[in-house]
């Protein structure tokens, strides 16, 4: 996996990457958006809380396929709450533990329940 963040454009406002490369003969596994739900089905409560389980949930899926963190290459989150980018990278830059892949945020009107404040979709390659 090799990160791009060329000269010719915006340098990345955080700690992301604006591409990823992978070589063609790895796995890849593509993470369903995984909300700030517990394994109970009961809804964490407020944003950064349902950031962390979102994070957690996205991980358990990783983990389960048999990846690690450092095969994230890309997340794509979506927040209903404006205004909470910063939240979100230091929640993101938190759990990630200094991995860097391509990420995407994204504030949306609404999620499949108004209780839920965050949504975290994520792609991960296996070289």
């Amino acid at each position: 996996m090799r990160i791009i963040n060329p000269d010719g454009i915006a340098k990345p406002q955080s700690n992301y990457a604006q591409g990823v490369t992978h070589a063609g003969n790895a796995q890849r596994l593509v993470i369903s958006g995984q909300l700030g739900v517990r394994p109970d089905g009961s809804i964490e409560q407020g944003l950064e809380a349902q950031m962390n389980r979102a994070w957690s949930n996205v991980f358990g899926v990783l983990y389960a396929a048999g990846f690690e963190k450092r095969h994230l290459v890309k997340v794509t989150v979506f927040v209903t709450e404006p205004g909470q980018v910063a939240l979100f990278r230091s929640v993101r830059d938190r759990v990630l533990e200094g991995h860097v892949c391509a990420s995407t945020y994204l504030h949306v009107a609404g999620l499949a329940s108004p209780d839920f404040l965050v949504e975290i979709e994520a792609e991960a390659v296996r070289e």
